[in-house]
């Protein structure tokens, strides 16, 4: 099993920045990737951003790209999600997700381990 808790999230204005953090414990060597989904009140979860252990191939939904930066540290564990620019829009619970797998990471069915989440509200 692996364990995922996220920290970071928040209240903040548009405009703000956020970095959210991820710690991974457990059967960490069978994981290959992680990533960010997030879900607003109403809609489907949704994918923003992955990244494999060794900082690799990271990949962004169109919706954040260029304002969001996914980074891993393979040593702490743990995977980061900087969120520059916020906009009312990405006030969401924010998840990270553990994959055994290098591709396909735009779909939840990828990911084998899920973290509980954190808040993010950006007020306009």
């Amino acid at each position: 099993q692996v364990q995922l808790v996220e920290s970071g999230g928040g209240l903040v204005q548009t405009g703000d920045s956020l970095r959210l953090s991820c710690k991974a414990s457990g059967r960490t060597g069978s994981t290959y990737s992680m990533g960010w989904f997030r879900q607003a009140p109403g809609k489907e979860r949704e994918f923003v951003a992955a990244v494999n252990w060794s900082g690799g191939g990271p990949n962004y939904a169109d919706s954040v790209l260029g304002r969001f930066t996914i980074s891993s540290d393979n040593v702490k564990k743990t995977v980061y999600l900087q969120m520059d620019n916020l906009k009312h829009e990405d006030t969401a619970a924010y998840y990270c997700a553990a994959s055994p797998r290098n591709i396909g990471l735009g779909l939840e069915s990828s990911y084998r381990y899920w973290g509980q989440g954190t808040q993010v509200t950006v007020s306009s």
